[in-house]
């Protein structure tokens, strides 16, 4: 008789989290929209955190992130906030 580690049908949020996202209990994706706050002029813009081009600032111009291979990394000063 073989027994489980853990429990299967209440696994723990970390254990969740580390497996690929149609694997999980609940199939989530990893993605998300977050609004960033621009550090020059405060405005705010939404931006997907796998954004594939250069997001700019509405008002001001300003880079806001730039595309990597996955997520995007904001630029220094950005803050956000998940939506």
């Amino acid at each position: 008789m073989v027994y489980f580690e853990g429990d299967l049908l209440h696994p723990d949020l970390a254990s969740e989290k580390r497996k690929h996202k149609l694997k999980r209990l609940v199939q989530s994706p990893n993605s998300f929209f977050m609004d960033v706050k621009c550090p020059g002029c405060f405005a705010i813009t939404t931006v997907f955190s796998n954004a594939q081009t250069v997001v700019f600032c509405g008002s001001c111009s300003t880079v806001l992130s730039q595309p990597t291979g996955g997520k995007c990394r904001l630029t220094e000063g950005c803050s956000f906030r998940k939506k």
